[in-house]
């Protein structure tokens, strides 16, 4: 859980662009490393779904002011029409090396509950996946 060291690690030089899905603090951390002129995407709020109490909204946001970074929520949706584009794209990138991906992968249809829980718990590393069986050749 010491993300602010790994953060500090990944970006010693502070953040230029942060796609949010998290929330909570691990964007409170970011927000005070942004630099000026960042740009925020925020596609959801993860960290919060869960949380009983009462919503403290973003605590973070005078670390926005001083590097005069922008923030715009993001829906994927909205680029529906350019999903096969994209996904072409992101299939040659990935087969080519250029990205990588990481996941985590549970052995069973049993044990799918607790895979879809521990999304929650940040049980899981990248995409969290069920393998339900040995994939048929046909």
């Amino acid at each position: 859980d010491d993300y602010r060291s790994a953060l500090d690690d990944a970006a010693p030089n502070g953040v230029d662009a942060y796609f949010d899905n998290v929330g909570g603090p691990i964007s409170d951390a970011v927000f005070t490393r942004l630099n000026v002129d960042a740009r925020v995407a925020v596609c959801g709020q993860i960290a919060l779904y869960n949380d009983e109490g009462v919503p403290t909204g973003p605590r973070k946001l005078p670390g926005l002011i001083a590097p005069r970074a922008r923030v715009e929520g993001f829906l994927v949706f909205d680029y529906a029409t350019r999903f096969e584009h994209a996904n072409d794209r992101l299939r040659e990138w990935v087969t080519n090396g250029e990205i990588a991906h990481r996941e985590s992968v549970v052995e069973g249809f049993a044990n799918a509950p607790d895979a879809f829980l521990g999304l929650f718990e940040g049980d899981n590393i990248g995409k969290q996946v069920v393998k339900v069986a040995e994939p048929s050749e046909s």
